[in-house]
């Protein structure tokens, strides 16, 4: 697999933020999308489901709202710094949600202890994209 960096370095328009930001964001989210569609396979797969279909639910929100914001900064072209900043911030606040909810099942799953630190760090990725925006 080709690296992000190398990919991003391969498009001749330039965007806004650089591939120092988003080569580890864009990585950072492609991460959390796999990690919290796989935490949801696993707990709804779990004897445990019942008491987990909320954490599923948060975990499957999160995917898709992971989804949209990764392919957004991978087109980012600096013309829609609003929508792009609108998209982080709710971005951030689904893998919060996903995170709490993963952490109360942590210490007995895998897939949610997993889960629960890629989410931190798409946290973390959302808010350096954000800071990154600002003028």
């Amino acid at each position: 697999m080709l690296p992000t960096r190398t990919l991003l370095d391969s498009i001749t328009t330039k965007a806004r933020l650089g591939t120092d930001v988003l080569a580890p964001a864009t990585d950072a989210l492609a991460e959390c999308e796999k990690a919290v569609l796989v935490c949801a396979t696993g707990m709804l797969a779990s004897d445990e489901a019942d008491g987990m279909r909320e954490a599923a639910r948060a975990d499957l929100d999160c995917h898709d709202v992971v989804g949209a914001t990764l392919r957004l900064l991978l087109r980012e072209g600096g013309s829609a710094t609003r929508l792009l900043t609108a998209q982080l911030d709710a971005c951030a606040i689904a893998c919060e949600r996903s995170n709490e909810l993963c952490r109360a099942h942590a210490g007995r799953h895998e897939h949610c202890r997993l889960c629960t630190q890629a989410t931190t760090r798409a946290i973390d990725a959302c808010h350096g994209v954000r800071e990154a925006l600002r003028p």
